[in-house]
């Protein structure tokens, strides 16, 4: 007979008392960042060293008629704000860079500080030294003719930004989220390497340290690799929520407590919001709370069917749960937006095939799918739905948590959302 999984919490004296201690990590938290918006606000102007995420052309036109262009520029300082500025259109291209600049933050609140603000700056110097980062973003330039075709290749590996015009197709096709790297790309990398690092271990464990956990230590290699790459890539809000849950779920599970729960993701969200608070305002790390907030809840409820069934309906349902959420943020579908569910089932396949390719000198091997993939995506309807539906569905959602009737009205909407815009885009 199994034994039974612990709960994570016993009662409700354990609860508070976690969550007084994240209360006071958030505080700390917050008051280090209150103290770098200080100093930032200390002067009229302030020197910031700072890299640039994107940049991207804008066209503006003033009430008078006078039509401007000029570049945006997104940047993270090194204090960790994100924050906007503008240069002009002769500007050289400067992303992936360091610069140092001269920052004017007229009016900032420190809400605006915490989310992201626009300032008026001068740039100092640019240093045109290639980090590792930009030199492996010119190697996959190389490998791949096609400019967009490189892009998707530098956001799959390296969090790169893509256009606005590959986000809109990305969004048509309802696979934006296989292109912004996620919890779902690092389970798959950490399932690889978990493969990787087996069967060459189990040789050496069998000969030379037979006592040690394989459980443990193929755990200590993949969560370090994984730990590595997240720095490396300077730890995107859904790459860190994912790595967060993995540690934990691991930490809980080899002591006996249940990990799919969703007591686990309420602790994994309060435990990074404490750390980083700034995450609060960040959409990918509310979209990735949001899938896995749809998955444990299939669990919770068809727990009972049989690990190939679940297989098979989790992504039917997870497409279902989190389109109106699509709908609401990017108000766009097309013919081909189902098809997604199909999309995420071969990109299993396809991501760690890829890496493969890359590696073995081999990296164009995919590019014909990824084009044909974008043509599709070229033809869209736009598709909005109401803010009121959205916040019910949300509610109904929470409670579904409590009641399974409030579960089965949620999936009501989702189809009910879905039939309507599919419907309505088709004739």
């Amino acid at each position: 007979m199994a034994l039974e999984k612990l709960s994570l919490f016993t009662s409700k004296k354990e609860f508070f008392t976690l969550l007084a201690l994240l209360a006071t990590i958030l505080f700390y938290s917050l008051l280090i960042e209150y103290h770098t918006y200080k100093d930032l606000k200390y002067f009229d102007y302030t020197i910031v060293d700072a890299t640039v995420l994107s940049q991207y052309k804008k066209t503006k036109t003033s009430e008078s008629g006078i039509t401007r262009r000029y570049h945006i520029l997104k940047l993270k300082a090194d204090a960790g704000y994100i924050f906007y500025t503008n240069r002009a259109l002769d500007f050289e291209d400067v992303k992936g860079k360091k610069l140092q600049l001269m920052l004017w933050p007229q009016d900032l609140d420190f809400k605006s500080y915490m989310r992201s603000f626009y300032g008026y700056s001068r740039v100092l110097s640019i240093e045109h030294n290639l980090s590792l980062k930009e030199r492996l973003e010119h190697s996959i330039e190389e490998l791949h003719p096609n400019e967009d075709i490189a892009t998707i290749y530098k956001a799959l590996y390296l969090a790169t930004p893509m256009s606005y015009k590959l986000y809109s197709v990305a969004s048509n096709l309802g696979i934006s989220h296989l292109f912004a790297l996620s919890g779902f790309h690092l389970g798959v990398l950490g399932f690889v390497l978990f493969f990787l690092f087996k069967y060459p271990y189990k040789f050496l464990q069998n000969r030379y340290f037979p006592h040690r956990s394989y459980k443990l230590d193929s755990f200590v290699f993949v969560s370090v690799t994984l730990l590595c790459y997240l720095l490396f890539l300077e730890a995107p809000a859904s790459l860190l929520r994912a790595f967060v849950m993995l540690v934990l779920g691991f930490f809980l599970y080899d002591r006996g407590y249940k990990i799919i729960s969703m007591q686990t993701l309420l602790l994994t969200v309060l435990l990074i919001l404490s750390f980083f608070p700034r995450l609060f305002f960040a959409l990918g790390f509310w979209l990735s709370v949001a899938g896995v907030f749809y998955i444990f809840l299939f669990l919770l409820y068809f727990k009972h069917l049989s690990t190939l069934k679940q297989f098979l309906l989790i992504p039917f349902w997870v497409y279902l749960m989190m389109l109106p959420y699509s709908l609401y943020i990017f108000e766009n579908f097309s013919f081909y937006h189902p098809l997604s569910i199909l999309w995420t089932t071969l990109f299993t396949l396809f991501y760690p095939l890829s890496i493969f390719l890359h590696l073995f000198g081999f990296a164009d091997g995919l590019d014909f799918a990824l084009e044909r993939l974008l043509e599709l995506g070229e033809e869209s309807w736009d598709v909005r739905i109401s803010a009121y539906l959205f916040y019910i569905y949300i509610l109904s959602s929470l409670l579904s948590i409590r009641m399974k009737l409030w579960m089965w009205v949620s999936l009501a909407m989702a189809s009910g959302v879905f039939l309507y815009t599919f419907f309505g885009v088709s004739f």
